[in-house]
C-alpha cells in the first residue's frame, strides 16, 4: 500500500476520499468535528506540497448539505496555519448519488476524470464497496493517508503482535451484529469481555466458540440497563492483568447518567491499568470525551463497523483496492 508521500503531487488534482460523516445538532451544528481533524495532517501535507485537493466525502444519507463541514474544514485548515486554502474544494455530497452506492463503474470513471492521484483517508468507511471506496483506484495511481495508514498499523500491531495478556472488549446496544465477532476475537485475544446484551445473543442464537473459555460476561440479569457492582468487580480483574486492551462498545444506557456507572468504571480499569489501550466506535468514544478520559487512551477511531470487521480478519474491500 503506497502512501500520500510517495507521490509528487507538485501541480497535481489529488482526489482525498475523507469521512466527514460528522454528527450535527438538531439544527445542524456539528456536536464532534474529531472525523474532520483526523483528515489535517494529510490534507494540510497534500497543500504545503503544491496539490490542487478535491475532498470527497458523504454527511449521513445523501441528503445533507455539507455547508457546515465545509466551513469548518476551511477554519481548521486557516487555524493550523496552512498555505493554499483557494486549492482546496470539497465535492458535493458523494452519497446524493444513488450510483456510489451501487458502485456503479462509469461513476466511479467519472469520479476519477476529477484527478490525477487519488489518496484515501477514510478508514471508517474501507469495509463499504461504494464507488468513491473501490471504483475510483481501479483508474487512477493511488495511496493511502496519514491517519488510514495509522489504524491499520495501529490494528495489525495489537491482532498479531500485541503484548500479552491482550483483553478485548465489545458492548454496544448491536448486540446481534457484535455477536459474530466474539469467536474470530478469541482467536488473538487471551480473553473477550462481553456485554450482557451480547452473552444473552449468544446463548439464545447458539452461537459456536471455539473458545469458550475466553468469554467473559456479566452473571447477573443480561438484559440490565448497567452491569452489576459484582460483574464490575469479576472483570476488572481480568482488564488489570492486561497489557493490551481493546475496547469498542459501552455496558449498558451509558447515555443515560443512572446507568453509567458500569461503563465508567471500566473506562478507569483500562486507564488505570496501564495497558497499552485502543477504543473506537462512536458512542464509546462519545461517552469518554464527556467524562474527560479520551486523552488517556493510546489510540483512538471514530470507526466502527471497519474497525470490528478488520479485527476479525475480514478483508476490507476499501484497503484492498489501495494494494
Amino acid at each position: 500500500m503506497k502512501s500520500v508521500t510517495d507521490f509528487d503531487v507538485q501541480g497535481k488534482r489529488v482526489l482525498v476520499r475523507c469521512d466527514f460523516n460528522v454528527p450535527l445538532s438538531g439544527d445542524g451544528e456539528i456536536l464532534d468535528d474529531a472525523k474532520i481533524r483526523e483528515a489535517l495532517p494529510t490534507l494540510n501535507y497534500l497543500l504545503d506540497h503544491g496539490a490542487k485537493v478535491i475532498v470527497i466525502t458523504h454527511l449521513g444519507d445523501g441528503s445533507e448539505s455539507l455547508d457546515t463541514v465545509k466551513a469548518r474544514l476551511f477554519e481548521l485548515l486557516a487555524l493550523s496555519g496552512v498555505e493554499g486554502l483557494g486549492s482546496i474544494e470539497v465535492s458535493e455530497n458523494i452519497r446524493s448519488h444513488k450510483e456510489e452506492t451501487e458502485n456503479d463503474e462509469a461513476f466511479a470513471k467519472k469520479l476519477a476524470a476529477m484527478g490525477d492521484i487519488y489518496i484515501n483517508e477514510a478508514f471508517d468507511v474501507c469495509h463499504r464497496a461504494h464507488a468513491s471506496v473501490v471504483g475510483v483506484p481501479k483508474f487512477l495511481p493511488h495511496g493511502a493517508g496519514f491517519q488510514l495508514q495509522k489504524e491499520v498499523q495501529v490494528l495489525t500491531q495489537i491482532m498479531q503482535r500485541p503484548e500479552r495478556p491482550m483483553v478485548a472488549i465489545i458492548g454496544g446496544a448491536k448486540a446481534e451484529t457484535k455477536a459474530k465477532f466474539v469467536e474470530p476475537f478469541c482467536a488473538f485475544a487471551d480473553a473477550v469481555i462481553v456485554s450482557g446484551l451480547i452473552k444473552k445473543e449468544l446463548i439464545d442464537k447458539k452461537i459456536h466458540l471455539g473458545y469458550p473459555e475466553k468469554v467473559i460476561g456479566p452473571k447477573d440479569d443480561l438484559q440490565a440497563l448497567d452491569i452489576s457492582v459484582a460483574d464490575v468487580e469479576r472483570i476488572s480483574k481480568h482488564i488489570f492483568q492486561a497489557k493490551t486492551v481493546f475496547w469498542n462498545g459501552p455496558f449498558g444506557k451509558c447515555e443515560d447518567e443512572k446507568y453509567r456507572a458500569g461503563t465508567l468504571a471500566i473506562a478507569k480499569a483500562i486507564i488505570e491499568s496501564g495497558a497499552f489501550s485502543v477504543v473506537g466506535g462512536g458512542q464509546t468514544v462519545e461517552f469518554l470525551k464527556e467524562e474527560g478520559m479520551i486523552e488517556k487512551f493510546n489510540h483512538v477511531s471514530t470507526a466502527g463497523g471497519a474497525m470490528l470487521e478488520f479485527l476479525s480478519g475480514q478483508e476490507l474491500p476499501g484497503l484492498k483496492a489501495l494494494e
